[in-house]
């Protein structure tokens, strides 16, 4: 296991996969990069413990720590797993992921569909335009297939009954966290409400449209920002080294 990439993507939505691609390719023209992916089995129950332990699995015997990133409850799983392994992870960017981390597209649909007298059709219709922005008929339905097959096979906490909700949650390793301006669902205030959170080595960007998916409709300009984010730990690193030399060959041998 070695020979992991440098940047691992998680996914646990794979019916949502289609919109990380675009970014994907983006940044995968400048460094090795790889996805790894989460279905859930028909009978088997919704657990984030246990994505977690597989996700350990595949990188514990990585020799070098990773760049993580992840989107919606993809990036929970990043957050949760960055947090119980800060050894392995070398950085950590999160899309679409709230201070309060576990309210994605998922738990505002169930919410919605708790207050709303109307169908999951009607609402799913909805949350297209609400996520996506105007489309075609013919997109729409498209778009509303995907988020149903999302509700039915993603690694999602949420449902009818109940809806998960965390505090904040601290890491002890480079974060950068991206949203979009116009998302309803992790809004101003969520992406804002990281600075309480923020240490030394986290930043955030806010992208100019593209909601809930801006990673979707601004590739390029997500990807910028991601690559200036690890370029700047590399010199930061790399002017540490030089410091730490400079000093090793400055200073007078104790005896």
């Amino acid at each position: 296991m070695s020979n992991l990439p440098e940047v691992l993507c998680l996914n646990a939505s794979p019916h949502l996969q289609v919109f990380d691609r675009p970014l994907l390719q983006s940044l995968a023209q400048h460094t090795s990069i790889a996805c790894w992916e989460y279905q859930l089995s028909p009978d088997e129950p919704c657990s984030l413990d246990a994505a977690l332990v597989l996700l350990h699995d595949y990188l514990k015997h990585s020799n070098r720590p990773i760049h993580l990133i992840g989107h919606g409850v993809s990036g929970l799983l990043a957050l949760l797993y960055t947090q119980r392994h800060p050894e392995r992870v070398r950085s950590l960017t999160l899309l679409s992921v709230g201070a309060y981390p576990a309210l994605d597209w998922q738990a505002y649909y169930y919410t919605q569909r708790n207050l709303l007298p109307c169908s999951r059709q009607i609402l799913l219709t909805r949350m297209v335009d609400m996520l996506f922005g105007c489309s075609s008929l013919p997109m729409t339905k498209a778009l509303v297939k995907i988020l149903g097959q999302d509700l039915d096979y993603s690694l999602s906490p949420h449902s009818l009954a109940k809806c998960l909700k965390l505090t904040p949650i601290q890491v002890a390793v480079p974060l950068l966290v991206c949203g979009g301006v116009d998302d309803v669902v992790v809004d101003a205030h969520q992406l804002r409400s990281w600075q309480q959170y923020f240490s030394n080595d986290a930043s955030l960007w806010v992208c100019p449209g593209g909601r809930y998916f801006f990673h979707y409709f601004y590739p390029q300009q997500t990807g910028e920002q991601i690559l200036s984010f690890w370029r700047s730990l590399l010199l930061s690193q790399n002017n540490y080294s030089s410091n730490y030399l400079e000093h090793q060959v400055t200073s007078p041998l104790v005896e």
